[in-house]
């Protein structure tokens, strides 16, 4: 088995040392919130992309962030313990199955691009300003995923 790495990856978090950069990664995330709630895209369905990038990038900090955030929008823990088999469960929306379809495609991009054919289902549940949302969702979670890893942020037991 390995060894674990001891020495941090670096000095601090990257927020902390970039703060300006942060602060502007942070008003793009609120932009994209007050975007959303303008052209009628849940904010569950919003956390739900949140939710399966951070798994797929293994970013804890974030999983714990957006879990929280997800049952404070109304979703169920059923749902977001079968996230990672969303396509598997009927207990998803279609157009949350398609929202996390291209969500997943976007942030798995390096292997496989997101088709033709994903953007013409996408098209009959969403208006292309929403789809447009729905990447940029994508987009902003990614960059928060790696920015949290490279950072370490801790994930800490929740109060009880």
């Amino acid at each position: 088995m390995p060894e674990q790495e001891t020495t941090p990856r670096l000095a601090g978090y990257l927020d902390k040392l970039q703060p300006e950069l942060y602060a502007t990664l942070t008003h793009y995330s609120q932009q994209l919130v007050d975007e959303a709630d303008r052209i009628g895209i849940p904010r569950r369905t919003l956390e739900l992309i949140n939710y399966l990038c951070s798994q797929i990038n293994g970013c804890a900090f974030c999983l714990d962030l957006h879990h929280r955030r997800a049952l404070k929008y109304g979703e169920t823990e059923q749902r977001l313990s079968l996230v990672a088999v969303y396509r598997e469960v009927p207990l998803f929306e279609p157009s949350e199955v398609v929202a996390m379809k291209m969500a997943e495609q976007i942030t798995r991009m390096s292997s496989s691009r997101p088709s033709a054919e994903l953007f013409a289902e996408a098209r009959g549940h969403y208006s292309e300003e929403q789809i447009s949302v729905i990447c940029m969702a994508a987009i902003g979670i990614n960059a928060f995923n790696r920015l949290s890893i490279l950072s370490e942020h801790p994930v800490r037991a929740a109060k009880k």
